[in-house]
């Protein structure tokens, strides 16, 4: 019998657990405050960063926005990033993406204060996290490590199958797989055959961003199958990288698209700014 993953439940909880940390930690004087960068007019960016406020609203955190336009220049942006890390009153520091394609994004990562790095792109957190040492980890895969851990899915010694290599889920997702002891493989655009590699997986992620991608006759029975995938259909409906009503048929635990792994990515996000605040409080 599946389970699905109620990630919209288990992000609730993580809210309003954070909300008593920050009730607790404005007690003591400390305010936790974050600052996102929104450069052009994105509109999917938009609503990303509108979610972001809402949630700070409800768990307490101050939110200051910046909205940049279309053609800032990488040294304005670079100042800004300077000027927000010098801000002692601001804990955490986001810069939304995609960035309009004359920016360059690395660098921009690279100089937001590893401290403040709540979206964990900092090349000091991803070193951190590849060393296995304290650090801000990429939201995404730190939302689906809890959506594991609260389900008691067992990764030591089990199949990962990771689809997908980018910099925001699939490359961080292997540290966070490894370092629960899951042999991690990682299938991409190139990979030859995935379905016989999938075929085999005890936990599979998809965050490859092709609709229903993932097909039951790629999963084994009993896989736990986690969708990290949001593509809207011509007819206006939102899906996700897995066939979900042919797939959950198979699976022992799936997570659904929407109310899976989206609200959890807003969770942790919540999370490391806490963190943040608590860190730089000592």
């Amino acid at each position: 019998m599946t389970e699905i993953i109620d990630g919209k439940a288990l992000a609730k909880k993580i809210r309003e657990n954070l909300k008593k940390d920050v009730d607790e930690l404005k007690k003591e004087g400390i305010k936790p405050k974050f600052a996102v960068i929104l450069v052009g007019d994105d509109p999917a960016s938009k609503i990303y960063v509108r979610n972001k406020n809402r949630a700070c609203n409800e768990i307490g955190i101050e939110y200051e926005e910046h909205l940049l336009p279309e053609n800032t220049t990488m040294e304005e942006l670079l100042a800004l990033i300077d000027e927000l890390n010098e801000d002692k009153s601001i804990n955490g520091v986001l810069l939304q993406s995609p960035l309009p394609k004359h920016l360059d994004i690395n660098e921009a990562f690279k100089k937001i204060d590893y401290r403040k790095d709540v979206d964990g792109f900092n090349p000091i957190n991803v070193g951190k996290l590849a060393l296995g040492q304290d650090c801000f980890v990429s939201c995404t895969p730190y939302g689906i490590v809890k959506m594991i851990e609260e389900y008691n899915i067992p990764t030591e010694g089990k199949k990962a199958v990771i689809i997908g290599r980018s910099n925001i889920v699939g490359k961080p997702l292997i540290q966070c797989l490894l370092s629960k002891n899951a042999t991690v493989t990682i299938c991409h655009s190139k990979t030859k055959e995935i379905e016989k590699i999938t075929k085999d997986a005890d936990i599979i992620v998809t965050a490859m961003g092709k609709p229903k991608f993932l097909k039951a006759d790629m999963v084994k029975e009993g896989a736990t199958v986690i969708d990290v995938g949001i593509n809207r259909m011509e007819n206006g409906k939102i899906t996700g990288d897995v066939d979900f009503e042919e797939v959950s048929k198979k699976t022992s635990y799936i997570t659904p698209v929407p109310g899976g792994v989206g609200p959890m990515t807003i969770a942790m996000l919540m999370n490391n700014i806490v963190k943040a605040a608590k860190n730089q409080s000592k």
